[in-house]
C-alpha cells in the first residue's frame, strides 16, 4: 500500500532483516520502532545516483508486525489500520530516507487510536527521527555506528 507521495511500504524480508540487524531501535510499552537511515548510508557509501531523488531516497519506507500473541487476525489487522493512519497523520514531522519498522506489543491490543498514536510519537522522539520544528539542536542517533 502507498501511504503519500513521501512514504511508501516495507515489503521484503531481506529489507525487514536489514533494519532489524543495522537499525537502532526504541520501545515502550505499546510499541517497538526500529529505524535504518538508508539515504544517510548511501550516501556515506557515494552509492546514490546522480538523480537520487528519482531513485526513491528521500522517501520512508514503513514496515508494521503484529505477533499472533497479539490476536487474532482480526485484531491483528486493526491494530496495523491504527499504526498506519497514525503515521499517515504525522508523516510530515518525520526525517526523510528512513525505513521504519513498527511492532506492535501485545499491550497495545485495548487501547484507543490516541494512545497508539502517542505511543509512536514518543518512541520516534527517542530515536531523533522526527524533524526539529523549533529550531533547537536535533539529537542524531540514528547515524552513529553500533
Amino acid at each position: 500500500m502507498k501511504y503519500s507521495n513521501t512514504s511508501e511500504s516495507l515489503k521484503d524480508n531481506r529489507d525487514f532483516q536489514r533494519v532489524y540487524q543495522y537499525g537502532k531501535s526504541a520501545a515502550n510499552r505499546t510499541l517497538v520502532l526500529y529505524v535504518y537511515p538508508r539515504a544517510e548510508k548511501m550516501r556515506q557509501l557515494e552509492q546514490i545516483p546522480y538523480s537520487w531523488k528519482m531513485a526513491g531516497y528521500t522517501k520512508n519506507r514503513v514496515g508494521i508486525s503484529v505477533s499472533k500473541k497479539v490476536g487474532n487476525s482480526v485484531v491483528r489487522h486493526h491494530l496495523c489500520r491504527l499504526v498506519r493512519e497514525s503515521y499517515r497523520l504525522n508523516e510530515d514531522k518525520f526525517d526523510r530516507g528512513l525505513d521504519l519498522v513498527v511492532i506492535v506489543r501485545p499491550g497495545a491490543r485495548e487501547l484507543p487510536f490516541s494512545d497508539i498514536d502517542r505511543a509512536l510519537l514518543h518512541v520516534s522522539r527517542k530515536l531523533g527521527v522526527l524533524q526539529n520544528r523549533e529550531g533547537a539542536e536535533k539529537k542524531n542517533t540514528i547515524g552513529e555506528s553500533r
